[in-house]
């Protein structure tokens, strides 16, 4: 009962607390005017976060979710735009007059020095200078970095082809591709991740796929690889036959073998020492990492066992660690679909859609609250802004950037970022509801203030 009472009282506390914020806020809007009531409600909400934090129990400390959502009611309001420094500060200070008091020297005898006045320095950076100041500074990849890192992936993929072939003659992988969002021009700050596709050649006729949802894990992420003809062609008759499971292809009994293959059989000492650089399998990761540490940068390449078909539109299905009925199942892979609908997109009007997604990445890479929003949830938003027919050149960027700032406040709102090529897939699903408050309030105090987050 004393536990009931002490939470009605602060209960009560609350709205007591945040009557007095509305009115405080109501009344500001009176005498600051809009833009200067939004810089109040948020300082306000930030003490009355304060106050909550200081008297409340740490395990019923709710009050950040609350805020930023408060927050929101004040979006429709106009953003300060920076006002023109005052003419008396912008103009050059010209030397004085004499005053007709004092008394008159002796005529000078050598040329009169005008003094050189300069212009005077910008008083404040807009948004679109800061974003490109930010850009270049943060977002940009020296090319030799880039082509190191192309360099060393690629006699990556060679060595690891020559291994599988000798180390599973029976198993029919095709060649191995590196990409990924470095070779699309797609990755931001430094060249340190590169995706390596390592395809599955499987026998025509002997497959077919099934999405997830007719399966019994009911998931729309992904697909089954299902063996069929089996009448015709009994099971033994593809060297894949030995990863089924209830009729279907296994990606986790596939991973399984892969992943000691390359923690235990490949000598990766002979082949860093080869190649100039250190490599080792990642053993913290469910996936298929190789981590590469060279002189001049330090790479992470993912090895993706995929399945090509055209039965799912040519989107590849990854071998991903899933868990729960999803087990054996193969995750489909958006990202070159992606990655080329926004080329096309950019192609077509000379946009800057990708430009926009780099900023994006680069602004979430370096802030810790944002950081689970990754690329697959800030390209759902680039792609949804993409196909609206509006401005979508240079001059345009910093007006796009607060827009997708206000596109992912909403969305964390709903709890909803559906996937563009495939709507039936949230993408925030896998957020908690402390998560998605952090990432709420430190996008709605960045669409405040946008300089705080470059």
């Amino acid at each position: 009962m004393a536990e009931f009472s002490q939470k009605r009282g602060k209960r009560r506390g609350d709205e007591g607390l945040g009557s007095m914020v509305d009115f405080l806020l109501a009344n500001a809007r009176l005498v600051l005017g809009v833009g200067g009531a939004a810089v109040l409600g948020i300082a306000t909400l930030a003490v009355k976060r304060f106050i909550d934090r200081a008297t409340s129990p740490r395990d019923e400390d709710d009050t950040k979710g609350d805020s930023w959502k408060e927050l929101s009611l004040l979006k429709a309001t106009p953003h300060l735009q920076p006002r023109p420094p005052p003419a008396a500060l912008s103009q050059p200070v010209l030397p004085l007059a004499p005053s007709p008091s004092a008394p008159e020297g002796p005529a000078e005898t050598g040329p009169e020095v005008t003094p050189q006045l300069s212009s005077p320095a910008p008083l404040c950076l807009t948004l679109q200078e800061r974003l490109l100041a930010f850009e270049r500074d943060h977002v940009t990849i020296p090319a030799a970095q880039v082509a190191l890192a192309k360099q060393l992936a690629g006699d990556i993929a060679l060595e690891l082809q020559a291994y599988f072939r000798s180390k599973f003659p029976e198993l029919p992988f095709g060649a191995f591709v590196p990409g990924g969002p470095l070779y699309d021009g797609l990755q931001a700050g430094a060249a340190d991740h590169v995706r390596l596709l390592v395809p599955l050649v499987l026998e025509p006729g002997l497959w077919s796929l099934v999405p997830g949802v007719d399966t019994v894990a009911r998931d729309p992420r992904c697909w089954a690889v299902r063996r069929t003809q089996l009448e015709f062609c009994p099971r033994g008759s593809s060297p894949w036959d030995r990863f089924l499971v209830g009729g279907y292809l296994s990606s986790r009994i596939l991973l399984e073998l892969l992943r000691k293959a390359l923690a235990a059989s490949v000598n990766w000492p002979a082949i860093g020492s080869l190649l100039g650089c250190l490599i080792w399998p990642s053993m913290a990761s469910e996936e298929l990492l190789l981590e590469v540490q060279h002189e001049r940068l330090e790479l992470t390449v993912a090895v993706l066992v995929a399945v090509p078909g055209a039965d799912a539109d040519d989107h590849l299905l990854l071998a991903w660690p899933l868990e729960g009925l999803a087990g054996n199942l193969w995750l489909q892979d958006l990202y070159p679909v992606e990655a080329a609908r926004l080329r096309a997109l950019d192609d077509h009007d000379a946009g800057t859609r990708r430009r926009l997604l780099l900023l994006l990445c680069a602004v979430c890479r370096g802030c810790s609250a944002l950081g689970q929003l990754g690329r697959g949830h800030l390209t759902q938003v680039v792609l949804r802004l993409g196909e609206d027919n509006v401005d979508w050149t240079e001059e345009a960027l910093g007006e796009r950037f607060l827009q997708a700032l206000e596109l992912l406040i909403g969305s964390l709102e709903q709890a909803s970022l559906p996937c563009h090529f495939n709507p039936s897939v949230n993408l925030f699903s896998s957020l908690r509801e402390e998560e998605i408050d952090d990432i709420g309030y430190a996008l709605y105090s960045g669409l405040q203030e946008p300089e705080g987050l470059l």
